[in-house]
């Protein structure tokens, strides 16, 4: 009988974090690999906010903190929610977690039962359904193809909700597709959710500040302020302030589960590191004159690789409206045998072929929970966008 439990059977193993992986032993191995599968801003972090952390380690500023955050971050997140949101709470309303991941983690294990389900529409970031189900809870995906923006319909949602949904997680710009919801379309969703009081809607705003064009960032509860006592509005610093591993999550929501959260986590992890809870003060009261160049960076290299796919024969690859990913349709190049003689009938097959074929490594769609299509992450220089275009157009011109 195996000693470990039953419940780690019902998850799988990141597989973002597993390409990724297997890219950097190829490369170990002395291969030439393009890595776009990491959802991570390639700049460094802010000059100001490095400095916020290395000031914190010099004033001593090493302790343990109180378990979901020192006042000062709490107080930041306020105004920021305040300045950038018109969202209004209180320091007893916002928590502050090791990261986003955290955020979300804490606020399902605090709420779910056996029996409660979740509502996630596909394709998903990779976490959302492993972390359900670790909190005991049943994912329910529901499909937002390529034919809706990759965005999920009114009536979608609606035939989702049953008796027995507790939450309706909701990211907008979207991991893997980038996809953004206007005000209106989010209008459309929480008019449904107002309609179904035992739903609860968790926001995962990662991405808030990377959109593009003309595309006007909203959040549930801002569109909706009758959703605001059933809402956790969740963010971080990981991907606007380049604070990948600094590891800073915060949301602000109801007090009843901001409590129950700082419980678990009060007896898990217990607080943040206290020298990125600083930096992250910074980030969020200091400068923000970088966001707008970087933006302006992210959006040149998306119109790159928009094009650069779409010139591929059997891929359609749509234009996102934010975040800093593309999620191509491979609907055209499955059935057939790459020049290295690998069968493509599926897009894990598409994506293994190209890493070990050409170098690129990009995840596959069934990860997100939507086939057939691939998740590039343009989060790197144009010099290596440009190339790994190059290899995927002549990787799919092999194709027979």
């Amino acid at each position: 009988m195996s000693f470990l439990s039953a419940t780690l059977a019902r998850v799988k193993p990141s597989p973002t974090i597993a390409m990724n992986t297997r890219s950097q032993e190829l490369k170990a191995e002395g291969r030439d690999i393009i890595g776009l599968a990491a959802g991570e801003p390639d700049f460094d972090t802010p000059d100001t906010i490095k400095e916020a952390g290395i000031a914190a380690i010099r004033a001593g500023k090493t302790k343990y903190t109180a378990p979901d955050g020192i006042p000062e971050l709490k107080r930041a997140a306020c105004d920021k929610f305040a300045r950038e949101n018109g969202l209004s709470y209180a320091p007893s309303q916002i928590s502050v977690s090791s990261g986003g991941k955290q955020i979300l983690y804490n606020a399902l294990m605090a709420t779910l039962n056996p029996g409660d389900e979740v509502v996630i529409p596909a394709p998903y970031w990779v976490s959302y359904p492993d972390m359900v189900l670790l909190a005991g809870g049943t994912p329910v995906t529901v499909e937002a193809g390529i034919e809706t923006g990759f965005k999920l319909t009114p009536q979608a949602l609606e035939a989702a909700i049953t008796p027995k949904t507790k939450w309706f997680i909701f990211n907008s710009p979207s991991n893997p597709t980038g996809a953004g919801y206007t005000r209106d379309e989010l209008k459309a969703l929480t008019d449904v959710l107002m309609r179904h009081p035992h739903v609860w809607v968790m926001t995962d705003d990662m991405y808030e500040h990377l959109v593009f064009d003309d595309f006007a960032f909203t959040t549930p509860a801002q569109v909706e302020p009758g959703l605001y006592d059933r809402t956790l509005t969740c963010n971080g610093v990981s991907k606007a302030y380049a604070m990948t591993g600094w590891r800073i999550g915060y949301a602000g929501g109801p007090e009843e589960l901001i409590a129950a959260m700082r419980k678990i986590q009060s007896q898990s992890t217990t607080n943040p590191c206290t020298i990125s809870q600083w930096a992250a003060v910074e980030a969020l009261t200091g400068p923000q004159d970088f966001l707008a160049p970087n933006r302006a960076l992210f959006q040149q290299r998306r119109d790159l690789v928009v094009a650069g796919l779409n010139a591929c024969p059997g891929i359609d690859c749509p234009v996102p409206e934010g975040a800093f990913y593309v999620y191509p349709s491979i609907a055209g190049c499955l059935g057939k045998t790459s020049a290295g003689g690998a069968t493509i009938d599926s897009d894990e097959a598409f994506c293994l072929a190209l890493l070990e074929e050409t170098g690129v490594a990009v995840v596959f769609g069934a990860a997100f929970g939507l086939s057939p299509h691939f998740r590039v992450s343009y989060a790197t220089s144009n010099t290596a966008l440009e190339e790994a275009c190059r290899r995927i157009r002549s990787f799919c011109d092999g194709l027979k």
